[in-house]
């Protein structure tokens, strides 16, 4: 958390020192700020938020293309005549463990379009999913351990 007080401040700084308080400066100030840290993280110990930083991106980034992906689905599914969805439930076991991680994983599927966070079972191991498209269970459950779940274990521990 100090790490990210430490851009922000430097990130105000830049737009102090260059008198443009664009959102664009702002960004290059972030940038920048976020270069400095990272070079300096081993003389600072700023290392949680530095490297995380990036994991962060990257699991957006995958969440907005799934995001993309499965609304095109939707939508063609819709628009098309003949119905080609085939619903089910799915049980994901999890490598989450705390609340954190697994109430981030549930949400983000359920933001997903075709997919809803059904349950969690009793002894926090088991993710039940509702969704629309079900052609290889066992693709599904890959597909959201190595993709979604890993990311965001990467970003929260």
């Amino acid at each position: 958390m100090i790490a990210f007080i430490w851009i922000i401040m430097l990130s105000l700084m830049w737009a102090a020192m260059t008198e443009e308080f664009t959102l664009s400066n702002l960004l290059i100030g972030f940038v920048l700020a976020y270069v400095i840290l990272l070079t300096s993280s081993a003389v600072v110990g700023s290392g949680g938020f530095i490297t995380k930083f990036p994991r962060f991106i990257k699991l957006m980034l995958y969440f907005l293309k799934d995001l993309v992906i499965s609304n095109l689905r939707v939508a063609y599914d819709i628009l098309t005549p003949t119905y080609h969805m085939r619903p089910g439930i799915i049980a994901v076991p999890l490598d989450a463990s705390t609340d954190l991680e697994i109430t981030t994983l549930s949400n983000l599927i359920t933001l997903t379009p075709g997919t809803l966070s059904l349950d969690i079972s009793s002894d926090r191991k088991v993710l039940y999913i509702y969704t629309m498209f079900v052609e290889d269970r066992d693709a599904i459950v890959r597909e959201i351990k190595n993709g979604m779940e890993r990311r965001v274990l990467e970003v929260l521990r």
